[in-house]
């Protein structure tokens, strides 16, 4: 099968919620593509919008009417927002797979890790023999020591770090064409965070995967994104490449983000934080539609 130039492509994609009675919108008519074998970063503070846009992907948001959601959503030609129960089965996962940025809340505590890749692997895969191995194989890819005796452990015995990466072990057991990051170094400190970055990027490049890579610190975008998408408000307020982006960014919130990265050296006494009064679209109402940027 011949991949397309573009993998995946949104185009005005909208996400209202119900909320005590009124629609919030929480995502604003968003369009953007990603193009195969490489890595968009969507960057925003909590709240923007950007983990909404990235469950919405392979339809994981609550149905209506408490989550509404407009415009359209192509994953290799195809159309999600009308994709059948059977058809989303096979995209979540095996085509489109998701790393959170708490593996301790995304894996089962009373499982063995091994046994929870295994099950992925059993649904996605059914041509594995050797699914034992496999398992092994995988964790050991990920640079877990030891994965013979670490696939029989339970996440409690594992460090936050270690716990990553086997979230990334699952993910990866199916082998994607996606591989959706979302926040997946905020609860790791900052050395763990550089090997789990170092990690995504050779699995992404010998793998030959896609990454949607969902952050707010910009510290982890260089070298690692070939696209940036700056959410604000539900919307997209600028996109480049990341060194246009870091090098020069235009809107005031990009900038403003872009002012708080803590930076060694340094003489100041308080870290930087965002005024909003200094940026026009904050004083915009998430539930109003708003012009798009």
């Amino acid at each position: 099968m011949t991949v397309p130039a573009d993998l995946l492509r949104v185009e005005n994609l909208s996400i209202d919620f119900l909320s005590n009675g009124r629609t919030v919108r929480a995502v604003d008519r968003v369009s953007f593509t990603v193009p195969a074998r490489r890595t968009v970063a969507i960057v925003g503070e909590s709240g923007s919008g950007k983990s909404v846009t990235s469950l919405a992907l392979t339809r994981l948001l609550p149905p209506p009417p408490a989550c509404r959601v407009e415009g359209s959503i192509r994953f290799d030609g195809r159309e999600v927002t009308t994709a059948s129960p059977e058809e989303l089965r096979r995209l979540r996962g095996g085509k489109i797979a998701y790393v959170f940025q708490e593996p301790s809340t995304s894996l089962n505590p009373v499982f063995p890790v091994g046994a929870q890749i295994a099950e992925a692997i059993r649904l996605h895969r059914p041509e594995v023999r050797d699914v034992t191995a496999e398992v092994v194989s995988l964790l050991g890819r990920v640079g877990i020591r030891d994965p013979e005796k670490r696939h029989l452990a339970y996440p409690h015995q594992l460090s936050g770090g270690m716990q990553q990466r086997v979230m990334i072990a699952m993910a990866l057991a199916c082998r994607p064409q996606i591989l959706v990051a979302d926040e997946p170094t905020t609860a790791l400190d900052v050395t763990i965070q550089a090997q789990i970055m170092g990690l995504l990027k050779e699995l992404k490049e010998s793998l030959e995967m896609s990454v949607v890579l969902i952050t707010h610190n910009f510290g982890i975008v260089k070298g690692f994104a070939d696209e940036v998408l700056v959410m604000f408000r539900g919307r997209i307020v600028e996109r480049g490449t990341a060194a246009e982006i870091l090098e020069n960014p235009q809107h005031p919130y990009t900038q403003a983000l872009i002012a708080c990265v803590p930076r060694l050296g340094g003489h100041q006494r308080r870290l930087t934080t965002i005024d909003y009064s200094q940026i026009p679209e904050a004083n915009v109402s998430a539930s109003t539609p708003a012009t798009p940027a």
